[in-house]
Order: C-alpha cells, then sequence, then structure tokens
C-alpha cells in the first residue's frame, strides 16, 4: 500500500495516493458503492496513480468525457446519469492551478470523475441490471470490463470510447431518432384523429384527411406541407410509407388499424425507442459476419453474409400462448422430406381426443404410432407435402425444441399478424435457404434440392460450417433505407421491461 495520506500542507507526491481513501470516498458516495471491484481494480493496475489529472492540473479526458456525458445526458433525456457537481468540480479544477488546490479536493475530483465514469459506461454500453431471463431473453448479455474500459478511455484522452465498447450498429441510429422524437414530443400537437365508418381511398375528401396529412407530415412520411381535404395521389405514396414502417398492409388506403398507429402518443413511441435501446447494449458483438437473424415482431427473418443483407422473407412465429424463445444458436443440419415428431403436449391436447373422437384420424392426417411414453403415444408425420414442418426443416440444437421449417400452409405468409404457430419458425422460402446454405457444396444443386424435399424417408445433411442464428425481439429499428420502424409489442415484453426501467 502506498503511504501518501493526504495532508494540506504536503507535495501531490508525484499524483499517487492510498488505497485507503478509495474506501473513505465510497462510504459517503453510495451511489458508486457498485463499482467498488471496479474502481479497486483500475486504481490497483496503475499503482493508485491518478487518471483525470497531470501535472499541469485536470487533464483534457476530464473535458471530453464532461462533454460526452452531458451530450448523452441530453439525447437520452436520462437524469440518472446527469451530475451537476461533476460540471461544477471541472470549473473549479480548472480555474485554479493543481498546487493552489487542496489535495482532498484534488481527489475528490478525481474519485468522482471515476466513479461517474463506472456509472455512465453502465448505463449506456452495458445496461442495467435487469434479469434479462426474466424478460424472456436468453442471448447471452454483452460483458464489459469497466476498469479496462476506463484505463482505455483514458489512454485515449476519452475522445472516443466506442473504440473500446463496441454498440449494436442499430444503437445510435436508434438515438438519432430518440432525439428527433424528443424535440417532436416539445413542440408538437397531437390531436387524436376520430375513427372513421369506411377506409379514404384516392378521390375521397374529409375533414379528417387533413388531420391525418398533418401527422403524417409530423412523423416525415409526406414531404410536402398539404393541409388540403383531398385523398390525392402524394397522399397514397405517404400512407404506404407509413404503413410499411409499421408493418401494415401496404394497399395506401387508411383504414382504423392506421389511424390506431397513428394515434400512438409521441410519449409511448419514445419509450418504446428506449426499451429497445435497453436491448441493443445487451446484443453481444458479432463473432461471424454471416449469420441469420430472425425479429418476432418484425415477422421476417434476414441473411446476413459478409455483414450486409443478401436475404430477406417473411416467417410465422409462436401464438402469444406459445411465445417462440430469443435466444442465439447454431445452424447445423437440414432435414429434407422431415418426419414430424409431435410434441407430447401437443398429443394430450389435441391428438388423443381428436382419436376419441374420429378413429381414422392418425390416416387421415398421415400420422403413425411408433410407441408409447408414460402412457401416452408416441405420433410422428411422415414426410410429404401435408406434413406440418413442410418438405424441409433447419436445426440449431437448442434446449427450447425451437427450428426453422417449411409449412404446408403457405397462405398464412400474407397476413400481416403472423403469430401462429406452436413456437417454431415457420419460413416463406425454404428452397431458397436451404440453396444459400448448401451454396458452397459442389454436390448440391437446384434439382437435387428439390427432389430430396420430396422423399419418402427423411434426408439429414450435416453443414460443413455451422451458422449463428440469432432469435431477437425489437419493437423499433431503423431499416436499411434509413426509415424508423415500429411493431406491435407481440408477446407483452416491451411492457414487462418498461414496467422496470420506468419506475416513475
Amino acid at each position: 500500500m502506498r503511504d501518501t495520506s493526504i495532508n494540506t500542507s504536503t507535495s501531490f507526491n508525484n499524483l499517487f495516493f492510498d488505497s485507503l481513501q478509495i474506501e473513505d470516498f465510497l462510504k459517503i458516495h453510495a451511489e458508486f458503492k457498485p463499482y467498488e471491484e471496479q474502481f479497486i481494480n483500475f486504481y490497483k493496475e496503475r499503482n493508485y496513480q491518478y487518471a483525470w489529472f497531470d501535472n499541469k492540473g485536470i487533464a483534457e479526458q476530464s473535458f471530453n468525457f464532461l462533454n460526452l456525458l452531458n451530450s448523452t445526458v441530453a439525447d437520452l433525456q436520462d437524469s440518472s446519469i446527469y451530475n451537476p457537481t461533476l460540471t461544477k468540480l471541472y470549473e473549479e479544477a480548472l480555474a485554479d492551478s493543481l498546487h493552489k488546490q487542496s489535495l482532498e479536493k484534488v481527489l475528490y475530483t478525481e474519485l468522482s470523475f471515476t466513479g461517474q465514469f463506472f456509472a455512465y459506461a453502465a448505463k449506456v454500453y452495458k445496461g442495467s441490471d435487469i434479469d434479462a431471463a426474466d424478460l424472456g431473453w436468453f442471448i447471452p448479455r454483452k460483458k464489459l470490463n469497466l476498469s479496462a474500459l476506463l484505463d482505455s478511455s483514458i489512454k485515449s484522452k476519452a475522445t472516443d470510447i466506442e473504440i473500446y465498447a463496441k454498440q449494436n450498429p442499430q444503437y445510435k441510429k436508434l438515438q438519432e431518432q430518440l432525439v428527433r422524437y424528443n424535440e417532436m414530443a416539445k413542440s408538437v400537437s397531437t390531436d387524436t384523429i376520430p375513427y372513421i365508418k369506411k377506409p379514404f381511398k384516392k378521390g375521397d375528401s374529409a375533414q379528417t384527411i387533413s388531420l391525418i396529412k398533418k401527422r403524417l407530415l409530423v412523423l416525415g412520411d409526406f414531404k410536402v406541407a398539404d393541409t388540403s381535404e383531398i385523398f390525392d395521389s402524394l397522399t397514397i405514396i405517404a400512407v404506404k410509407n407509413f404503413q410499411r414502417r409499421m408493418g401494415l398492409s401496404i394497399d395506401g388506403a387508411v383504414g382504423n388499424k392506421m389511424i390506431e398507429e397513428l394515434n400512438v402518443p409521441l410519449k409511448w413511441r419514445i419509450r418504446q425507442l428506449l426499451v429497445n435501446m435497453e436491448r441493443l447494449r445487451w446484443m453481444p458483438p458479432e463473432k461471424d459476419s454471416n449469420y441469420i437473424l430472425v425479429n418476432i415482431p418484425e415477422y421476417r427473418l434476414h441473411v446476413f453474409d459478409s455483414g450486409k443483407t443478401v436475404m430477406d422473407m417473411n416467417v410465422i412465429v409462436g401464438k402469444s400462448a406459445n411465445s417462440t424463445v430469443i435466444f442465439s444458436g447454431n445452424l447445423k443440419y437440414i432435414v429434407f422430406s422431415p418426419y414430424w415428431n409431435v410434441p407430447t403436449s401437443i398429443v394430450k391436447k389435441e391428438i388423443v381426443p381428436s382419436m376419441e373422437k374420429n378413429s381414422n384420424y392418425l390416416e387421415k392426417n398421415h400420422m403413425e404410432i411408433t410407441g408409447k411414453s408414460n402412457g401416452l403415444p408416441l405420433v410422428r408425420q411422415i414426410p410429404g407435402p401435408h406434413n406440418s414442418l413442410g418438405l424441409v426443416k433447419f436445426l440449431f440444437p437448442n434446449n427450447y425444441d425451437i427450428y426453422l421449417h417449411d409449412t404446408p400452409n403457405h397462405d398464412l405468409f400474407s397476413q400481416s399478424s403472423r403469430s401462429l404457430s406452436h413456437g417454431c419458425i415457420r419460413i416463406s422460402e425454404p428452397k431458397k435457404m436451404a440453396q444459400y446454405l448448401l451454396r458452397s457444396d459442389s454436390s448440391w444443386n437446384s434439382n437435387n434440392i428439390d427432389s430430396s424435399m420430396h422423399l419418402t424417408k427423411e434426408r439429414w445433411v450435416t453443414l460443413k460450417k455451422t451458422v449463428p442464428v440469432i432469435i431477437v425481439y425489437f419493437t423499433a429499428w431503423v431499416d436499411k433505407s434509413g426509415e424508423l420502424n415500429f411493431r406491435k409489442d407481440i408477446y407483452g415484453h416491451d411492457e414487462k421491461m418498461a414496467s422496470k426501467l420506468f419506475t416513475k
């Protein structure tokens, strides 16, 4: 332990201090107590040398961090990381040369900056201490070493913390939208638009159409200031853009479903942005630039190759009662012409009662019994176009028994709301997916993929290299066109998180 106990008559001893003074500081400042381990680790590594001061006085990194902190508070409108004392301490330290200040004051300023850095970085780059699993999130959360982050930040004079704490690219995009929505909430009056008896279409005229145009202008979908009551061609373009951003049917007509979305208060959209930004703080860095991402509320699957989107398709996800789990895995197998081994829960609730009503139920549905377990029959559906898994499935072994698969009911993909399954994810273009996954294997082509999808017995194929699959739950994001999208909170996950994030 370095013996440099504070005494106003002593020198700064080359800007080192005693480790016990951290303990004394944290006794007074309980708000920084959660970071005690980080305090000790950080200063122990630098032999208890000051980080925010040099021999001339308060250092450049202090100013840079203070600017970053204050701009982040303004952007996020988050008072939990606002610290007016820090600005005052900085200004006082700047006003006097180092040796005109008391050692107690300098050390107090030093440790205050460190504590505030930990609080800031934990909130912005790591996320709150909410139990993610309690909110149905089973993707491993991003790990962040706050002590190492501060050390790297000090060395770079706190000019770009994100170099050392990578955030998901979506985070900054949503933060920019948050600033925009906060400004709108301050300056724009958004009165409720009344519901209508029948949809508005091109050529219609009504006072409500003027209100709709004004709202679309505020939200950025209408590009010209038009307050007329006529539903014209420009209105159709704006309406379709809004419908696309909200995941509604893109028909260019305004019905009550669209008016419902237009009437969502800006303050609720702001909460939605904050909830999704919190999720983005949890997202671990990409380990592979080739991956498959399924966004449950969007009902869409996206394939990324070398970090760029190469394929998108509609999906069907679990009903609210059989919600699809949020997790990540590695796609390893393609199973052509699969059997469907009916889950025990479905056998008990649906198959057995149907068998009791109709003795031909199994034959009619192309099913067979392969054994018994705990008094229940083991039922499977044989391969074919009638099979509930369709003609192919894609497996990424996991504890939740969730996988991607085809379906015989492709008409369902045209619905705007597609939470219809028992939990697994049905994909709209299974052959296209198989071709992509087997693209590097010269033994596979369109013809033998087709024939493999129409066998009487299932055929397993092991991929030469696994592909990460990430199943996420984002109800707000910025798409590749730069447009802000919102979706409904189909499983209530936003509501649960908001109750923990916003306690007031």
